[in-house]
């Protein structure tokens, strides 16, 4: 008998072993970021949005996403801009991305869609898919692109900025350009595009919209 002794207690302390990892809970890892809003558009807009210059005739939602007429205008006249109130600057490091496409190649010279930021109720930053001279750029950093769909990322920190962006879903974000941008608790979001062609009709698709509370 006592020479099957130390075997079963040591495979009693190897099973309790396993039952207790087994038992107990995982940590949360520090660096996963915390989702703090996705929007799906899946049939209607969620809560908390509004409209700057709506024309309800060219917005739309489609298979999981919003689509915008590229219509004429500025920064400052921009039609059917989507806003929604900005991550707090108490929030720490944030990101903010969404996918934009290109549903038709843009011709218009600064045709152009992304995010835009709202700082005093005024446009003072943005990160946008644009086309110029006939080639398309990510801006800031006019960082040249091959593809119709991008994946736009803003990072923030404080007053600091990373623009970041990749082909739509394929690989690791890239950083076009960094620099500092106004903060305040009443700051906006927007996803948005304008500088269309008047005499065609181009559409820009935006999905996977998401905020982020990232780790210091």
């Amino acid at each position: 008998m006592r020479i099957f002794l130390l075997p079963l207690m040591v495979l009693g302390l190897v099973v309790s072993l396993l039952l207790g990892a087994e038992l107990k809970s995982p940590e949360a890892n520090p660096e996963t970021p915390k989702l703090l809003f996705e929007e799906t558009f899946e049939g209607k807009l969620a809560e908390g949005w509004s409209w700057l210059r709506e024309d309800p005739t060219t917005w739309r939602i489609r298979d999981g996403a919003l689509e915008i007429r590229v219509e004429p205008g500025v920064a400052a006249t921009v039609k059917n801009a989507l806003r929604r109130k900005a991550p707090e600057p108490g929030l720490g490091k944030v990101a903010i991305e969404v996918t934009v496409t290109f549903l038709t190649k843009p011709t218009n010279q600064y045709e152009q869609a992304g995010i835009t930021w709202y700082h005093q109720d005024k446009p003072v930053f943005k990160l946008v898919h644009e086309n110029i001279d006939g080639k398309t750029y990510i801006i800031p950093g006019r960082k040249p692109t091959d593809t119709l769909a991008v994946d736009l990322r803003l990072v923030l920190d404080g007053e600091k900025y990373l623009a970041q962006y990749r082909p739509a879903g394929q690989g690791q974000f890239q950083t076009a350009a960094e620099g500092k941008i106004p903060r305040s608790a009443e700051d906006m979001v927007s996803i948005q595009c304008y500088q269309g062609p008047p005499h065609a009709e181009h559409w820009i698709r935006f999905d996977n919209f998401r905020i982020f509370q990232l780790a210091p």
